[in-house]
């Protein structure tokens, strides 16, 4: 037999004389077969190499026991926490993972979408990209009654599940803590307003802005993209406004510690010169120096829930039709680059930190 030919149940059954229904009933462990042939069987397709088609068998009880997911980027500690709790709670269940990225395109999203679907899928979980216009290319799940969960990144106004944080309210508690530590002047750097992340985010910090008596101004509102020559563009914006702001809100952990980094090689001492707070609670907030006051996005606990909600209901245990919106805690995690009152900083010492709740809401 040719080494690159699959080995199947036919060339095992040929190899020991006995019938294919017997090599097919003894590799399901079928107790019709006897202890001794079921032996034989398995000690022949060990020594061929013979593999069990598990994507066939699937196919023909019309499930494949895979579950697809597609994600904007995949450099993400927040999109690697929720892959790992995704991948925590189908690996439990017996399920494959079949894992797919935009790089916030569009137009590869809605490819990976019609990958995902002819790849016959049990159910699919998604977050979507930048510039991703509508969802009709999510359509044929629905047409074929496979279940769609969107998470973080979302549309909102639709029929779907969505599982994602207070965003509105994350942003007005990050904004917030600036106004207390006397900020006046509060930059806002962010990403595309067209999604509902940042959107949301905006809308919390204008309105902290205007319910402290501070009025608005569109030019300390930065909008790029997530990179690092985006992030040093933004520091170098800052550096340009005159005043120069005394706060800043980002969101996005990564494009926060560039800008610290860029701000202070060019002289600007956080938090005295200014304030800044992130969003996410990557693990590069501890890593630089001042460690980064930020907004703790649970990943881990997000994609529990989705994966939970999709299972659940892939196992008739549920129905993800029944709950449109969960939405999960997050909560403000101070440390010293937010912290320009002299006295808090003393009160919280060098490891201690201080959390601050967002409300828990189910819709």
């Amino acid at each position: 037999m040719p080494k690159n030919k699959e080995v199947t149940i036919y060339d095992l059954a040929s190899s020991l004389n006995i019938s294919v229904a017997t090599v097919s009933r003894a590799l399901k462990d079928d107790p019709v077969v006897s202890k001794q042939t079921k032996k034989k069987i398995f000690d022949l397709a060990k020594e061929m190499g013979y593999r069990t088609n598990l994507f066939a068998r699937n196919l023909r009880n019309q499930h494949t026991h895979t579950i697809g997911i597609i994600v904007h980027e995949l450099k993400s500690t927040f999109i690697t926490s929720v892959l790992a709790g995704v991948e925590q709670v189908t690996t439990e269940a017996g399920y494959d993972l079949i894992i797919a990225h935009s790089s916030e395109k569009y137009e590869k999203e809605r490819a990976n979408a019609k990958n995902l679907f002819e790849k016959r899928v049990d159910g699919l979980i998604a977050s979507l990209s930048f510039d991703t216009k509508n969802l009709d290319h999510f359509k044929p799940f629905q047409d074929k009654g496979v279940p769609v969960i969107f998470f973080d990144r979302v549309e909102q106004d639709t029929d779907n599940m969505v599982v994602i944080i207070n965003n509105n309210k994350a942003g007005y508690e990050a904004t917030k803590h600036l106004i207390e530590q006397s900020c006046q002047r509060i930059a806002h750097i962010t990403s595309s307003l067209n999604r509902n992340v940042y959107a949301q985010r905006f809308e919390g910090y204008k309105r902290a802005l205007i319910e402290n008596n501070i009025p608005f101004d569109e030019n300390l509102v930065i909008v790029k993209d997530l990179s690092e020559e985006a992030a040093v563009k933004s520091a170098m914006q800052i550096l340009k406004m005159k005043p120069m702001p005394d706060g800043a809100f980002i969101t996005n952990d990564f494009v926060a510690a560039v800008v610290m980094r860029t701000l202070k090689e060019n002289g600007i001492r956080i938090p005295e010169d200014i304030a800044i707070v992130g969003f996410n609670n990557d693990a590069i907030g501890k890593l630089i120096e001042p460690a980064l006051t930020t907004i703790n996005y649970p990943g881990m606990e997000m994609g529990n829930i989705v994966a939970t909600h999709l299972i659940n209901h892939l196992k008739g245990r549920g129905n993800i039709q029944s709950t449109n919106t969960i939405i999960i805690r997050s909560n403000l995690i101070v440390r010293r680059s937010s912290l320009k009152n002299d006295a808090v900083k003393k009160d919280m010492g060098d490891e201690s930190q201080k959390r601050i709740s967002v409300q828990l809401s189910k819709k």
